[in-house]
């Protein structure tokens, strides 16, 4: 029988071991318990509430955006060792020359494994999920087991990760982790890991580059009197942070574009005054201070690391950045909660008893308005049984699309491009250029079609499609030969 070794009697040469005893632990040791697990069990759930939550969707054929079909389309290219060619922003577009994110090659290989969008969208799911263990530990550092689990549940649940995993995909989700292991690092005083861990977010999305510089200006700051070298190497490195945002804009990007420039100037420079939108953008940053921080991440310098994401979305003259919806405010979150933990740590050290209160209270109060919110966040489709069934008007209209071939070329809109851009050529609708395709696929279930053959006609003059079946909401038309 298996037993723990105690010290030798007196005058003995042999450890004395006692039947059904517990092994100690070995000296400086310590046993780990539940609560050490806790960051990965939370994230663990959180994967599995996420990834069920997209699939579940895909599997409803309620896509939201063509950007599933998009990255799927260069995720592809970088599968079969070719460009990443998006053709739903244009024949032959290289996607390198829409946004810089060549993090996205890292999915090839599971990809090719499993060549589906549900690859993507699980992917996506794990990476969101992966940040709740940095967050989680470094809250729990500072505040303690109760407080930072909190913390990490109030990141898991917040409003930003659910409307980031709802959308279908976007390469910002390599971000999330990167900026919160980053923040963990710089909790600790680990100056060099920190840098480290934000320096890929060059690869991920062109403007992240500026988040990179102001990471690396807070790494400066708190290391200035410890560690003045490290504080040097901070400022190094957010110089090459805002260096790489300005080379990427000016000139990878426009390499890789058949215009020579980069398509995104337009909603900065000739959009709307600043002021513009203003009501929308104070109830944004409403949302992102007051249910996830309750405005006490302002205290803490780790919020400069959301500014840059902020500035572009509030000076764009695009409407759709300024709002609380879709997958914007992903990486605002774990700057946000590490914030809160940061501050919450210096505040309860305060002079001023309220403060102190306050502190301690605030991370279990981000956690219940967190799952207070929820019932009316997307997470809260998991209860429900509709969101387990495949309506019949999605199995129509898969067996629709069943009938195009593989590698044939269509002409498509949000709703079937999921469905054909792994095995066909996808082109978005009204945007084949010279092309002329061979199917035109169409979700009408609104019947904003109302004459097939003559919008047929209006894409394509010079060719003659015929109605190859409609279900489920969908159109299918097929091109005649001569």
């Amino acid at each position: 029988m298996r037993g723990a070794l105690l010290s030798p009697p007196a005058g003995g040469t042999e450890p004395v071991r006692i039947p059904g005893a517990r092994r100690p632990p070995a000296p400086g040791l310590r046993q780990r318990t539940w609560t050490d697990r806790a960051p990965y069990l939370l994230a663990l759930a959180l994967f599995a509430a996420y990834s069920t939550l997209s699939v579940l969707r895909y599997h409803r054929m309620e896509t939201r955006s063509w950007d599933l079909g998009i990255f799927e389309q260069a995720v592809r290219g970088y599968a079969r060792f070719q460009l990443p060619v998006a053709d739903l922003k244009g024949p032959g577009t290289n996607v390198l020359g829409d946004h810089f994110s060549p993090v996205t090659a890292l999915l090839a290989p599971a990809y090719r494994l499993f060549p589906t969008p549900v690859t993507l969208l699980v992917a996506q799911a794990a990476l969101f999920a992966l940040a709740a263990v940095p967050v989680t530990r470094a809250a729990t550092r500072l505040l303690g087991r109760a407080s930072g689990t909190a913390i990490g549940v109030a990141y898991g649940l917040s409003w930003g990760i659910q409307q980031a995993a709802d959308f279908d995909f976007h390469e910002i989700c390599f971000a999330v982790p990167l900026i919160a292991h980053s923040l963990e690092a710089l909790l600790r005083g680990r100056w060099r890991p920190a840098l480290l861990w934000a320096a890929p977010l060059v690869l991920v999305k062109e403007d992240l580059g500026v988040t990179l510089a102001a990471i690396a200006l807070v790494v400066a700051w708190r290391a200035r009197r410890t560690a003045p070298r490290a504080a040097a190497y901070a400022l190094g490195a957010a110089v090459l942070g805002a260096a790489a945002t300005l080379l990427t804009l000016t000139a990878v990007i426009p390499a890789f574009n058949t215009t020579g420039g980069y398509d995104y100037w337009t909603k900065v420079g000739d959009g709307p005054s600043p002021l513009a939108g203003a009501d929308t953008k104070l109830r944004t940053l409403a949302w992102l201070l007051l249910p996830t921080t309750g405005l006490l991440a302002l205290r803490s310098p780790l919020v400069l690391a959301a500014a840059p994401t902020l500035g572009w979305r509030f000076l764009s003259g695009d409407d759709h950045y300024w709002s609380t919806d879709w997958h914007y405010s992903a990486v605002l979150m774990p700057v946000l909660f590490l914030a809160l933990a940061d501050a919450a740590d210096v505040s309860r050290r305060s002079p001023r008893p309220w403060l102190r209160t306050y502190a301690d209270r605030l991370p279990a109060c981000a956690a219940a308005v967190a799952l207070a919110l929820t019932p009316s966040l997307p997470l809260s489709a998991l209860t429900e049984a509709a969101a387990y069934r495949k309506p019949p008007r999605a199995v129509e209209a898969e067996e629709l699309l069943a009938r195009v071939p593989d590698g044939a070329t269509v002409e498509a809109n949000v709703g079937p491009i999921s469905r054909l851009a792994g095995r066909c050529r996808v082109l978005w609708i009204g945007g084949t250029g010279r092309v002329t395709p061979d199917w035109i696929a169409l979700d009408n279930s609104s019947g904003w079609v109302r004459d097939p053959h003559a919008y047929a006609r209006q894409l394509h003059p010079k060719a003659r499609y015929r109605v190859a079946g409609e279900a489920g909401g969908y159109l299918l038309m097929e091109r005649r030969t001569p």
